[in-house]
């Protein structure tokens, strides 16, 4: 019976692990089921720009209040769970506060002492973010779009986030005026739990106090693994997914859009004389496929399929949108949104029914409307703002591709523009010859 709490210890811990791991892998299939794109060049400029934006954090300070506060948040958040070596040590083998035998004295004390400043800055960075997103009114925080389970998601990590700072500090606490009594060997230096809460835990007997030392402990252990396990569940991914989001990012110049390389090789056959039509297609080279453009998620690619998955909703995106300045439906926060939740809702089909069967929806009119692609001037505002380089224009030019190609569905204006093109090599509709009359005078 000595062993039980090892026991009951590793069960959690196996189980929590394990499902955290099952869900990372339903998330894989999901962006695998999208089409396959190579963004495997350029390397070097790719974990730069994944050390810089993802652990760097350098888009996010341009709005310095909030960007200092997030990197508090994180930096500490990434930090203190660097304590969770140590919990898995002792809870496995019955030790108590295993680094300080590994570390040595001095260094643990260093240790343990900046843990605890860094949880003092993530408190107050979780406090001020949920007084701001609840009571201070920043538009982009309180718009319809983030109505329902959004608001409540971000609240409950943020309630999340302080539950288990008050349990370390709690631990902390508990543990130093333990040690100052001589009940526990005296390991640590924790600056802000001895000044700040010691006073009050002074007055606790010790029964009291080894409780207390071990339930915050077992409470901050079993937080850590329902904060890891709800992830899956939450706006947070972005905590994992933001590496590979950033490294995986379009390195090209904003504004610059791919051509269909099937297009490509349809005018070059169309052009060359020699060229069979009917031809099969040479070995390494792929048919055309089935479609241009985008109706739903199996058409877009893994990368904008992982976009959707590491949205953040902070909506910087839809702060700078031009459209939705001036009154438009369109919001690009709600484009990636609504592309997770038709590859969520692709995902379970496929999970019910052990393959994708045609549930008669598409991304494209259930999910996203004309009328908000439509409303896109593709000024690239988004994807500058985001910060993490996600790229909801790409979703919306792959989404109007295909009203385009496929459904000849182009509002009047623009099949207007185009019939000019087509036929007078301009915009415009008068003859080529005229093209320079307003130089007449």
């Amino acid at each position: 019976m000595q062993y039980i709490d090892n026991i009951i210890f590793l069960i959690l811990l196996v189980a929590g692990f394990g499902l955290f791991a099952k869900s990372l892998q339903k998330i894989y299939r999901n962006i695998r089921l999208g089409r396959e794109i190579n963004r495997n060049d350029r390397k070097a400029e790719r974990w730069e720009t994944m050390a810089r934006v993802a652990m760097g954090q350098s888009k996010m300070v341009k709005r310095p209040v909030a960007g200092i506060l997030h990197l508090f948040v994180y930096v500490g958040f990434i930090i203190i769970n660097i304590e969770l070596i140590e919990i898995i040590v002792d809870g496995l083998f019955g030790t108590h506060r295993f680094l300080a035998t590994i570390l040595g004295h001095g260094f643990y004390n260093a240790f343990t002492a900046t843990l605890e400043i860094l949880a003092l800055l993530v408190v107050i960075g979780v406090v001020v973010f949920f007084i701001r997103r609840n009571f201070y009114g920043v538009k982009r925080l309180t718009m319809k779009e983030l109505f329902g389970w959004p608001k409540q998601d971000a609240n409950w990590i943020l309630i999340i986030e302080f539950a288990l700072m008050v349990a370390f500090f709690t631990m902390n606490t508990s543990d130093w005026v333990l040690q100052q009594k001589g009940l526990l060997p005296e390991h640590g230096s924790f600056p802000i739990s001895s000044t700040i809460l010691a006073p009050i835990f002074n007055n606790f007997g010790d029964s009291f106090l080894f409780f207390t030392e071990k339930a915050a402990w077992w409470f901050h252990f079993v937080g850590i693994l329902f904060f890891m396990n709800y992830l899956y569940y939450s706006k947070h991914l972005h905590i994992i997914l933001a590496f590979p989001s950033t490294w995986y990012a379009n390195l090209e110049k904003k504004g610059k859009f791919n051509n269909l390389e099937s297009v490509t090789k349809e005018i070059k056959l169309m052009m060359d004389p020699n060229a069979d039509p009917y031809a099969a297609p040479a070995e390494g080279e792929t048919e055309a496929p089935s479609k241009f453009g985008a109706e739903d998620v199996f058409d877009l690619n893994q990368v904008q399929l992982l976009n959707a998955y590491s949205c953040t909703e902070c909506g910087r995106c839809t702060a700078v949108c031009p459209a939705n300045i001036t009154g438009k439906k369109l919001s690009p926060r709600l484009i990636l949104m609504k592309t997770r939740d038709r590859l969520e809702e692709v995902g379970k089909n496929i999970d019910k029914n052990g393959k994708f069967v045609d549930d008669g929806k598409k991304l494209l009119n259930d999910y996203i409307t004309k009328e908000e692609l439509w409303a896109c001037t593709t000024c690239n505002a988004c994807t500058e703002a985001c910060p993490v380089l996600l790229d909801p224009l790409s979703i919306i030019f792959e989404m109007r591709r295909f009203l385009v190609m496929e459904q000849s569905a182009a509002p009047q204006e623009l099949n207007l523009m185009m019939t000019n093109v087509e036929n007078n090599a301009a915009p415009w509709q008068y003859n080529q010859a005229d093209r320079l009359n307003w130089a007449n005078d």
